[in-house]
């Protein structure tokens, strides 16, 4: 059973940084659930899922080392969602997102335009550095964000049904079965987390 955020405590959020650089302000749940979304730099870029493989591998390496509940998951062009639960104890999504880009960053060899802070920084310019994370607060909300996920390449006219997008947990399996069912979309009413 998933963790659900509760009203936010102050204290569980990420610290200042002690030499007064930027630090995130985000919510630190163990075992939470949540919602992310990680860009590329480049709206226009379609690297994502040209390269699906080099993702695929950073994304399984990755979580062979610091496992997740994944609910949901869906790669477009220049962007992907997911919805994780963490391990009980575990807060450390910003580590696994850093594992990901970085291992998928190194594998496709490209590098964008960079400023001169992210070339001091050996980054290579491909994702946008922060990411959006939500900590999700319900059963009700889980099943959204996973329908979310579900209809994001409808909503950006790649596909026109859910399932015809191959570069989603929602993808048909070759038994037939759709991979996350979601509520609401005439697939079945039960969701099938794994």
């Amino acid at each position: 059973m998933p963790i659900f955020a509760a009203p936010i405590n102050p204290s569980l959020t990420s610290p200042v940084h002690p030499r007064g650089m930027t630090q995130y302000r985000r919510l630190r749940l163990p075992g939470a659930t949540y919602f992310f979304t990680v860009c590329l730099d480049d709206s226009a870029s379609t690297v994502l899922t040209d390269h699906i493989g080099a993702l695929r591998f950073a994304y399984a390496k990755t979580m062979a080392e610091r496992p997740v509940r994944c609910h949901a998951m869906v790669v477009l062009p220049n962007h992907l969602h997911a919805v994780w639960t963490l391990p009980e104890g575990d807060c450390d999504f910003s580590e696994r997102w850093r594992l990901i880009k970085a291992r998928f960053s190194r594998a496709v060899g490209l590098e964008a335009d960079r400023c001169a802070s992210k070339i001091a920084k050996r980054e290579r310019g491909l994702w946008q550095r922060r990411f959006w994370e939500h900590a999700v607060r319900d059963e009700a909300e889980l099943a959204a964000l996973i329908g979310y996920c579900h209809l994001n390449p409808v909503e950006h006219g790649l596909v026109t049904k859910p399932g015809d997008w191959p570069y989603s947990s929602f993808t048909k399996r070759k038994d037939g079965q759709i991979a996350h069912p979601t509520p609401g979309t005439g697939v079945s009413a039960r969701l099938a987390m794994h």
